[in-house]
């Protein structure tokens, strides 16, 4: 009875605010809530769900390159095996170009003729200034181990491999709305020390003008290739990866029986494995949010 006559004579108690700085309330503590503090709290608001179909189908570009660069091993092996000779990989250099150039053109809704022309100038002047450093390449590494060669291209390769961008190009494409990144100029950077590396190996000037010029070509614009054809339709994207990956594996299992199960089972575990772990992860991902996050502007403050 007194409590309640103590309450009724007392002033009235000020209601507690939630304000981000309006210093300490009369009768409340720096930290408290109350009862609706909890009433905002979302639980996995910024969770995406995945369905792994759509996971597979994006891990193929991360397959297709793959592939890619076991080709130019493979291209590599050869003519340190004197397998290709110079007309060979000149051959090869340019049905790669036309070829290039052909896929350009007929993605030409993302490409104007004085984009395509300024390009064919450009790898114009590439070619030449390649061709006289051909015999500054040749000499390069000639007080430099075999194994030393390999192992640094090996490491440089795998670099390459893991910053590379898989979804953009090392070119700026035509309809692309950002240049390339930091880490996808590291990784072209990367590869093209390897190409140097192995290019030195060569005793020819013409053979490592053809070997430099076959590994630039698909390092520089394969991934503009692909990423036009990507872009263009993404179901001829997926036949030519499918059909590049079953000529790469056929190309390895000619080579080495070994390279050809270990090249099937990292196809097989970007394709298939990484996606369905990826599903499965998202099962235990749990985020919390509500008033105790920073507080994030609500409009762009370049405005």
């Amino acid at each position: 009875m007194d409590t309640f006559l103590n309450d009724i004579l007392s002033p009235t108690r000020p209601r507690w605010r939630k304000v981000a700085y309006g210093g300490m309330q009369p009768g409340f503590d720096d930290n408290h809530t109350d009862d609706s503090f909890l009433e905002d709290m979302v639980m996995n608001a910024n969770v995406v769900k995945r369905d792994i179909l759509k996971v597979m189908l994006d891990s193929v570009s991360i397959s297709q390159y793959l592939c890619i660069v076991a080709l130019v091993g493979l291209v590599w092996t050869y003519t340190l095996r004197s397998i290709l000779n110079e007309n060979s990989l000149l051959l090869l250099d340019v049905t790669l170009l036309g070829l290039g150039f052909l896929v350009l053109l007929l993605t030409k809704e993302m490409l104007s003729f004085n984009l395509f022309f300024r390009y064919l100038l450009n790898i114009s002047f590439f070619i030449s200034g390649l061709y006289v450093l051909a015999p500054i390449y040749q000499t390069l590494t000639t007080s430099i181990s075999s194994n030393s060669i390999w192992a640094v291209t090996v490491s440089l390769l795998v670099l390459h491999l893991f910053l590379h961008d898989y979804y953009g190009s090392t070119v700026r494409a035509p309809g692309a709305l950002h240049n390339p990144t930091l880490t996808s100029c590291i990784s072209l950077n990367a590869s093209v020390v390897a190409s140097v590396f192995i290019a030195s190996c060569l005793r020819s000037r013409l053979l490592v003008f053809a070997i430099m010029l076959f590994s630039l070509q698909v390092f520089l614009f394969a991934p503009l290739v692909t990423y036009c054809i990507k872009k263009y339709s993404f179901r001829l994207h997926l036949w030519f990866s499918f059909g590049l990956m079953i000529a790469t594996l056929a190309f390895v299992y000619t080579l080495h029986l070994l390279l050809f199960v270990m090249l099937l089972g990292l196809l097989i575990f970007v394709s298939v494995v990484c996606p369905y772990w990826l599903i499965r992860m998202q099962e235990y991902k749990f985020e919390i949010n509500g008033p105790w996050d920073e507080a994030k502007l609500c409009f762009d403050i370049t405005d």
